[in-house]
Order: structure tokens, then sequence, then C-alpha cells
């Protein structure tokens, strides 16, 4: 008796078993990976989301990563609310009508607005 391509209960008999955990996917995984990041790319894109790499100090990165941590937030997260707590930050001073050396004052690294 053959094996017949319905024969889903004994198919598995007349196959030597392969080695470690069953293939679920029948790409290999470096293909797979490239295959999850081009998606991971298409989903942040719809998201209205565009990469950026920076290059940042590694004390400033772990800066980062605790405040991410204390806010139960991403890394992504916090950069996010630093960005617009930033811009913020500029459009209030220039709405209080301060001149371009305050504003010049703030990217120095300076919490305060000098007035």
């Amino acid at each position: 008796m053959g094996v017949q391509l319905e024969d889903r209960t004994t198919i598995d008999m007349f196959n030597a078993r392969a080695k470690g955990r069953p293939r679920s996917n029948p790409y290999p995984r470096d293909v797979q990976i490239r295959i999850n990041k081009r998606l991971q790319r298409e989903r942040d894109r719809d998201k209205g989301m565009r990469r950026m790499e920076v290059k940042i100090p590694n004390a400033l990165v772990e800066k980062l990563d605790e405040f991410a941590k204390e806010q139960a937030c991403t890394r992504t997260e916090a950069v996010e609310l630093g960005l617009n707590a930033w811009f913020e930050m500029l459009e209030s001073a220039a709405a209080r009508n301060t001149d371009s050396t305050d504003i010049a004052h703030l990217s120095d690294g300076s919490s305060e607005i000098e007035e």
C-alpha cells in the first residue's frame, strides 16, 4: 500500500524525523528577519513615523533608558516626549517675544530662559 496525499495520520511514519523544533515557516531565518523588518517599516510608515538614526553619548543613552523605565515607556516614546517638550519650550520663549540670543542660549543646554 502506497502513501496517499490524503493520509494525514500515518504520513509521518514514512518520513525520517528531522532534529530540532518543527519548521513553522518555509523560509530560512535570515529571510524571515528581512521580511519581518520590511513589514515593521511598512507598519511604522502607515502610523506616520519615519526612521531616523542619531549618534549620542553612552551616558545620555543610559539616562534615557532610565527615564523610559521610570515612565514605563519605550525609548522612542521618551525621545518623542523630550522633543515635544523642547519645541514647546522654544515656542513659549518665542511667544514671550524673546530675542534670538535667548533661544540660542537654550540650545547650549541650559534649561532656564534669560529675560
